[in-house]
């Protein structure tokens, strides 16, 4: 699967975010660095999925936010499209894990495109939830797409975390 084109595709907050008990204010979201991480091992491309309706900078206010959305299933619209996702084979799919699964943008993400004959490699950043229900969620939104077993790197790792992303791409062929 390594020759194929591929597509790193993710979701990451920057600004006030909760790292090892404590609220800290990133300058670069987890995800978004374990996504670049990603596209320098792969040559992959890259694409950040934003919302529409920016969240609240403060944290405890965006968790509600969040909460909220997930129960009521919503949508966030989003403000960008992939131009061409008919050419990409492999999407490496990031994203923190918000209430146990994704944010729900990444789901409007999942309900914007046929992945049918692709390949999702999904990973998340976390503060000791690990992946939750997300690949369970993945599958269910792609049901005719191969789905990869996923990484769960915690938060407060990523930057130490160069040797576990490779790990997992050697493991599933993907460098």
């Amino acid at each position: 699967m390594a020759k194929q084109k591929c597509l790193s595709v993710y979701y990451s907050r920057r600004g006030n975010n909760y790292v090892s008990g404590s609220i800290v204010n990133l300058p670069v979201g987890n995800t978004e660095l374990i996504a670049k991480k990603i596209q320098g091992l792969t040559g992959s491309d890259l694409f950040q999925i934003e919302t529409v309706n920016q969240y609240p900078e403060d944290y405890t206010e965006t968790t509600e936010v969040s909460k909220d959305e997930l129960r009521q299933n919503a949508r966030p619209e989003l403000t960008a499209t992939v131009a061409d996702m008919d050419s990409y084979e492999v999407i490496y799919l990031g994203y923190p894990n918000w209430w146990g699964t994704m944010p729900m943008a990444v789901f409007t993400f999942l309900e914007s495109y046929d992945f049918s004959g692709k390949t999702i490699v999904p990973y998340c950043t976390h503060e000791g939830s690990g992946l939750g229900s997300s690949e369970r969620d993945i599958k269910k939104l792609c049901p005719t797409t191969k789905v990869l077993s996923g990484l769960a790197i915690k938060g407060s790792t990523v930057g130490r975390a160069d040797n576990d992303v490779a790990n997992w791409l050697k493991k599933h062929d993907l460098i």
